[in-house]
């Protein structure tokens, strides 16, 4: 079992303009190797960041952190309290991971310099600096006129050209930690002068990335290889919602339940505090477990084989059930949540469960961004041979310009709040479609939002 680095809680003050004003000794050491000092800004980011948010919002914050070390990685349980012009940070949990090793590919280093053997060679550390440059064999590997100078930049020595796809192969390389080629590049001093850059990442014993070396060819002598064309990908393997079910829910389950008794103070007392981490874990965990379903979802909609159930539904009966699933979530924030009457009833074709999948995914939607005291209206209908079922509510709306994006994978529209994953609609969308129907979004009567689920009426 792992046991904390720092077993005690460990506290800070940060003034309002981001100043350090008072820390514990381990955090105090991060800050100085981060730079700082007491009195000054605080220079771990992440801290930072979360005594900024608190600070702006006004509210007590509790998240998990990870700060970067020079002996590795620091995972921090951290609460950020608002008091005054000041904001009280409190970790209770501090535990330093050392690096792992990466294991190298020699093979696949040795092909990586195999291809670079044409040109003249660079070398740079993690900040772009250059430390070295040598001149390669034959005309190919002649050094330029006016050569880049150890310790200068080569953002400034170089302009890189992006590909067709306005992406930068270096770019994508130093993020992936990975060997890239092809980075068109010309000399800022002259730009008629080009070269192609290719490039392989250099670690140090304990894994850490310490540069980049790679060659420099004059781009009219550059030859590129031609591409093997790959084999259609398997985005979504069949086994993606086992293994989401085994390394995630059941996990995140046990999380859930284990923090609800926590807050719940099953065993005893606590002190706020502790009962505050435990309800913030709870949500967290909750808020992933969405995540995980919606991600689970994806991957059935996005397969070449999913397919749908065609079987008789009622949407009335359905829009009712939806309406009583959010009923407590809608009494929390005063709202009203009118529901078909008992005996509505719309018949169309499609498959039950993605239907109610559908309607709460609406509901919920509603239910979360409407005005606190407002009302929630379910309404079903039929037009010719579609039936359809619609949830208004009195919100804001959706501009008109929004209509179709709203419905792009991770689309929020602008929202930042933690209230979903920005797949809903997306998802929705597809189960709609692949049940013959369709969502659409117009204006409410009285302002806000109609979105109108339709589905082929039965008869």
């Amino acid at each position: 079992m792992n046991m904390p680095t720092h077993p005690a809680i460990i506290r800070a003050t940060v003034a309002a303009d981001g100043r350090l004003l008072s820390a514990d000794a381990p955090l105090l050491a991060l800050q100085q190797e981060a730079g700082g000092e007491i009195g000054s800004a605080l220079a771990i980011p992440q801290l930072a960041a979360m005594a900024r948010l608190a600070a702006h919002l006004g509210i007590a914050l509790s998240r998990p952190v990870v700060a970067a070390a020079e002996r590795g990685d620091i995972d921090m349980w951290v609460r950020a309290k608002p008091e005054g012009d000041l904001v009280q940070l409190s970790i209770i949990d501090w535990y330093e991971r050392q690096p792992a090793i990466v294991p190298v590919d020699l093979a696949r280093r040795e092909s990586d310099i195999a291809a670079l053997s044409d040109g003249w060679t660079w070398q740079i550390d993690t900040h772009l600096r250059f430390q070295m440059v040598l001149e390669g064999h034959g005309g190919e590997g002649a050094l330029p006129s006016a050569p880049p100078v150890p310790g200068s930049r080569l953002t400034g020595y170089f302009e890189l050209r992006p590909d067709a796809e306005g992406d930068l192969a270096i770019l994508r390389g130093f993020a992936q930690r990975r060997a890239f080629r092809d980075q068109v590049a010309g000399l800022t001093s002259d730009g008629t002068q080009r070269f192609m850059l290719s490039g392989f990442p250099m670690f140090d014993l304990t894994g850490q990335l310490v540069g980049y070396r790679g060659k420099a060819l004059p781009l009219e002598r550059a030859v590129s290889a031609p591409l093997a064309v790959p084999e259609p990908a398997v985005f979504y393997p069949a086994e993606f919602g086992k293994r989401l079910d085994r390394s995630l829910r059941q996990p995140l389950g046990r999380i859930i339940a284990n923090a609800d008794s926590i807050a719940a103070q099953i065993e005893g007392p606590l002190r706020p505090d502790y009962a505050g981490y435990a309800h913030d874990i709870s949500a967290a965990g909750r808020h992933l477990m969405a995540l995980v379903d919606d991600l689970a979802d994806l991957q059935a909609i996005d397969r070449p084989d999913f397919s749908v159930i065609a079987e008789e539904v009622d949407l009335a009966d359905i829009g009712r059930r939806a309406a009583g699933l959010f009923l407590v979530k809608a009494l929390d924030r005063g709202i009203c949540v009118v529901a078909p009457v008992p005996e509505k009833t719309e018949l169309a074709i499609g498959e039950f469960r993605r239907a109610l999948q559908i309607l709460m995914n609406l509901v919920g939607n509603a239910v979360r961004y409407a005005p606190e005291g407002s009302t929630v209206r379910i309404e079903t209908g039929r037009d010719a041979d579609q039936a359809w079922i619609a949830v208004v509510d009195q919100g804001d709306g959706v501009p008109t310009d929004s209509r179709e994006r709203i419905f792009d994978k991770f689309e929020r529209l602008g929202r930042s709040d933690a209230g979903g994953s920005g797949l809903g609609l997306y998802i929705s969308r597809r189960l709609a479609r692949a049940m013959a129907g369709d969502i659409r979004i117009d204006d409410a009567p009285e302002g806000g939002a109609r979105f109108t689920f339709f589905l082929p009426a039965l008869g």
